[in-house]
């Protein structure tokens, strides 16, 4: 029994088996398993997951981006989602909604890797360390330290591709898109050009995934507690993924409001070669930099954001696994910590 409880993984659970004493589990063991919890088949499974969810549903949201980039940057010129609409389709046409496409199809699904897959390798390292009475006490301070720390890598490999984003969105004749702006960005302003965003888009994203992670899981459980009649485990699989997209949207809209303001200041850096924060200030204003854009963004991250849980859980389902979130930490530990 010693040596089972010191094991750093998890056994492969069926839906009537006890939970092994290793460690907490965030999630509610599906039937048929195809791949083992918290083995490297279930890293690369969520790693899979998330590179489809964040690069798929960027994407699709790209001409929404496109006009909340160029109200961020020129609030004079594109003074309301309106005002942005009918001036991109008289200056650009109906092409200038999909400028910026493949850095942020490149950029997101590297990012989505990085930030699922050492979501679940971290939150299954921080459970272990701190034990499993604490993690089931503590469970949303995993969920943020666990969030947190897969967030300052991901966006390492997101920055890049931003940088090109956001210029080819808002500077038209900039580049026609990646092959020709990465080039270029690196010819005048060098790598480190490519990366000058990146204190502010931690100060973005960060927050935002932290919020993300955290509200999603508690929003999943107190959804099967208290709105639906029946247990996760009996639902069926197209119910646990409409739980998986509300659960998200919801997340969505408090990332999108506590992000935001870091938001408008990477698209003002991004956009003004040797821009600085201050700058930015004065030319958004305080109150501008909370709010400007804030309506679009709500709407997009919030069903971008429910778009990528259902995609993320779909995957995982696809693999046999649980769908993420629905179980109380401390109601899958209660065999272990009774053992």
């Amino acid at each position: 029994m010693t040596q089972r409880k010191s094991q750093p993984l998890m056994r492969s659970l069926k839906t009537s088996s006890a939970v092994s004493s290793t460690g907490p589990s965030f999630a509610i063991p599906a039937p048929n398993e195809k791949v083992e919890l918290y083995s490297p088949a279930y890293f690369a499974a969520c790693t899979v997951g998330g590179m489809l969810s964040c690069g798929v549903t960027h994407t699709a949201v790209t001409p929404l981006d496109v006009l909340k980039c160029n109200m961020q940057i020129d609030p004079s010129k594109y003074k309301n989602i309106t005002s942005a609409f009918k001036t991109t389709i008289k200056e650009q046409g109906l092409k200038g909604f999909t400028r910026g496409w493949s850095p942020t199809l490149i950029g997101y699904s590297a990012q989505g890797a990085f930030k699922y897959g050492l979501y679940e390798y971290a939150k299954k390292y921080y459970s272990d360390i701190v034990g499993p009475e604490n993690a089931a006490k503590y469970k949303t301070l995993i969920y943020l330290a666990g969030s947190a720390s897969a967030e300052i890598v991901a966006d390492v490999a997101l920055c890049p591709m931003e940088a090109v984003k956001v210029r080819v969105q808002t500077q038209p004749g900039f580049a026609r898109g990646l092959s020709d702006g990465l080039p270029k960005i690196i010819r005048s302003e060098g790598v480190r050009g490519l990366f000058k965003g990146l204190v502010p888009l931690w100060g973005r994203q960060i927050p935002y995934t932290m919020m993300k992670f955290a509200t999603f899981e508690n929003t999943v459980e107190l959804i099967y507690k208290k709105v639906i009649p029946t247990p996760k485990e009996e639902c069926s699989e197209p119910v646990q993924l409409g739980v998986s997209f509300a659960g998200g949207y919801i997340a969505g809209i408090f990332c999108a409001v506590i992000s935001h303001p870091a938001d408008n200041l990477v698209s003002f850096l991004n956009n003004s070669k040797g821009a600085t924060v201050s700058d930015a200030v004065k030319r958004l204003g305080l109150l501008g930099m909370f709010t400007r854009g804030l309506p679009l963004r709500i709407f997009m991250i919030g069903t971008l954001t429910g778009a990528q849980w259902v995609i993320y859980d779909a995957v995982k389902v696809l693999a046999g696994l649980p769908t993420t979130g629905g179980a109380s930490p401390a109601t899958a530990l209660a065999p272990a910590v009774s053992a």
